[in-house]
């Protein structure tokens, strides 16, 4: 155990240090304290063994992979295993093409808990090896031009065919999305992750390096974790914007906590998350830890709720996962027409975004978060995404799930700092 002079600059060393790998993980909760994180930040490098599929049989690949080596494994699971848990399919364009499921152990872990490094594995030396990297990067190479799949216009009208949808009594709910992308884009992804993640930091925070792919994530969200036979889930749903006025800005945090739409929105998701962790629960296990949390980042205020439950022992950890992807905040209820309609209505194939990475550890503990506030990359292909969307019910004005669109975006839009072509 080790304690860094300064754990900023430790920690943005680290960051120039494992981008020199082809595959690398850096998982940062930027000091939120949380009853379930197990360490403050852990950065895994360079690959051991890798496990890379798409929709078929990836989460029991998944499953043999880590039954065989039982070590830390870091990874992710793209939005589009809905396919393998539903029958349903993804046709929309995909700029990005991420691998449906990716996970690798590490030759090189380091965790820091409580103001100490420590190296879980690799040489201890590594530390010093990072201590004395430099932090010098490449600046952004030139503006970026950033467009949009929807128009305005186009948003709204798909918004309104969604609420006819749920007149109709087809769905309840439905989260819907639009892509935010840019061509020929340069970027430096380890400088931008930094600029991210200070205009920006989040509790579930991460950079992750796959080849020539990138996810520079900014989420807030957690999806599942497990400590011990414990599940937790913690969806977000209701989102207001912060205010520079204290006064202003407490008012507003009182005024989403009571908002009624906000809550409608949340409690339809409660429900289908203890729905969804029925299915690998102990009969009667499931329970509402907190309902309409009101957090606040500095972007905006979110209402979070925590929903537990105790794993069935017969059931496996990661068949848990499977049972309740995709989480239910990105999807709708009922969750598969929603899903249905999301293929429908939304023009870009989702890939990553609204899927979860995180890490497994050897003794099954693992923690995933949602890929939301996330720019994803490809380095070859110089193709930059982000993609952004709200919950759509009934009550539901266009015009204002359009700004709340654009208010998610801000901190990403800041960070890149190119136009927005309208």
């Amino acid at each position: 155990m080790k304690t860094p002079p300064n754990i900023s600059d430790f920690k943005q060393k680290a960051l120039n240090w494992i981008n020199r790998f082809e595959v690398c993980c850096f998982l940062d909760s930027n000091g939120y304290k949380d009853a379930y994180s197990a360490y403050d930040f852990i950065i895994a490098a360079d690959v051991a063994h890798e496990l890379k599929c798409n929709t078929k049989n990836a989460f029991n690949e998944l499953k043999s992979f880590y039954a065989l080596h039982q070590q830390w494994i870091f990874g992710f699971f793209s939005y589009d295993l809905k396919n393998e848990t539903e029958d349903l399919q993804s046709s929309n364009p995909d700029g990005l093409n991420f691998p449906d499921l990716y996970f690798f152990v590490p030759k090189y872990l380091l965790a820091f808990r409580n103001g100490k490094a420590e190296v879980l594995l690799g040489d201890p030396s590594i530390l010093n090896e990072i201590e004395s990297w430099s932090t010098e990067h490449k600046k952004q190479l030139k503006p970026i031009q950033i467009s949009r799949r929807l128009s305005r216009d186009q948003y709204i009208h798909k918004v309104e065919a969604l609420r006819d949808h749920i007149r109709r009594g087809d769905i309840y709910e439905i989260n819907f999305c639009q892509e935010f992308f840019a061509e020929n884009a340069e970027i430096d992804p380890v400088h931008t992750f930094g600029q991210l993640n200070e205009v920006s930091p989040t509790p579930f925070a991460g950079y992750f390096k796959v080849y020539n792919q990138y996810i520079l994530s900014a989420t807030p969200e957690r999806f599942l974790c497990k400590r011990g036979s414990k599940l937790i889930s913690q969806p977000i749903k209701g989102t207001a914007k912060r205010s520079t006025d204290p006064k202003e800005d407490e008012a507003i945090k009182l005024q989403l906590r009571n908002d009624i739409k906000e809550q409608a929105e949340n409690v339809m998701i409660v429900d289908l998350v203890r729905h969804d962790l029925t299915k690998s629960a102990v009969k009667g296990s499931v329970k509402v830890e907190e309902l309409f949390g009101i957090y606040s980042f500095p972007q905006v205020h979110q209402m979070i709720s925590t929903i537990s439950c105790e794993l069935n022992p017969e059931i496996p950890f990661i068949d848990a996962i499977k049972n309740a992807f995709p989480m239910g905040s990105m999807t709708g209820a009922p969750k598969v027409k929603a899903m249905k309609l999301i293929e429908e209505y939304e023009v870009t194939r989702r890939g990553i975004y609204s899927g979860s990475f995180g890490c497994i550890s050897p003794d099954g503990d693992f923690d995933f978060n949602v890929v939301i506030r996330s720019i994803l990359y490809h380095y070859e292909a110089q193709y930059l995404s982000f993609q952004v969307g709200g919950a759509i019910t009934y009550q539901s004005n266009a015009n204002a799930e359009y700004e709340e669109c654009i208010l998610k975006a801000s901190a990403i839009l800041k960070v890149l700092g190119g136009s927005l072509v309208h």
